[in-house]
């Protein structure tokens, strides 16, 4: 999966994936990640998803990165901002009332765009992964997040061979291999939630579950 794919889809307004209200597990879980107010939180491949906003109304600094300079703007635009920006070599920084984003390739991300960060919001990122970018993801995510670094981390599971991702089928299973030997593994909870989803009923799925759990980094 490459950079036009994600690119394509924002240009075309395929954008299924966003959520326009803050999603519920956000607001019922994140109390479990005991933050201070003014703690910085990471959001990858944020999207312009309204959980930034969300966050930032609990009094955390914000940080996004995302890959679409639409998506970026659309943030910006749809919740009333004119950003501040600030070019560099990898990044167009976006930046208004708290929250920064930065216009660019997570991959590109160094430790020291991170060294502020307390904690990591995972709504749409690794799910939106295959399988063989979710180890490169996992790994380099971990390689530039501070000691003790806390993560709420949403998936999906459902069977894989009943529907093509994204978003992609993550097990229990596979976040244990991705990340248990850098991290504390929670799984907060496990909730049967094809009745929900209707749209995921039409494309074929028996089973879907969606699992959050809370990582903190050793």
């Amino acid at each position: 999966m490459k950079k036009d794919f994600w690119l394509e889809r924002w240009a075309r307004k395929e954008i299924g994936f966003h959520q326009d209200e803050t999603n519920p597990y956000l607001r019922q879980y994140w109390h479990e990640l005991h933050l201070a107010r003014d703690s910085e939180v990471f959001v990858p491949l944020c999207g312009k998803s309204r959980d930034m906003l969300w966050l930032r109304e609990q009094g955390h600094a914000v940080l996004g990165v995302e890959l679409s300079a639409l998506a970026v703007q659309a943030f910006f635009n749809e919740n009333g901002y004119t950003p501040h920006r600030v070019t560099s070599k990898k990044f167009e920084l976006c930046k208004a009332d708290g929250i920064r984003i930065l216009c660019g390739d997570f991959f590109d991300l160094r430790k020291d765009d991170l060294a502020k960060t307390s904690a990591v919001y995972d709504r749409a990122s690794l799910v939106a992964l295959p399988p063989e970018m979710r180890e490169r993801y996992a790994r380099h995510l971990l390689g530039i997040l501070p000691p003790a670094t806390q993560i709420l981390l949403i998936t999906f599971d459902y069977p894989q061979a009943e529907m093509p991702g994204p978003p992609f089928a993550v097990t229990a299973g596979e976040v244990a291999v991705l990340y248990r030997e850098r991290t504390e593994i929670r799984l907060l909870a496990q909730l049967d939630v094809l009745a929900q989803n209707p749209r995921f009923q039409e494309r074929g799925l028996s089973r879907l579950q969606e699992n959050i759990f809370l990582l903190t980094l050793h």
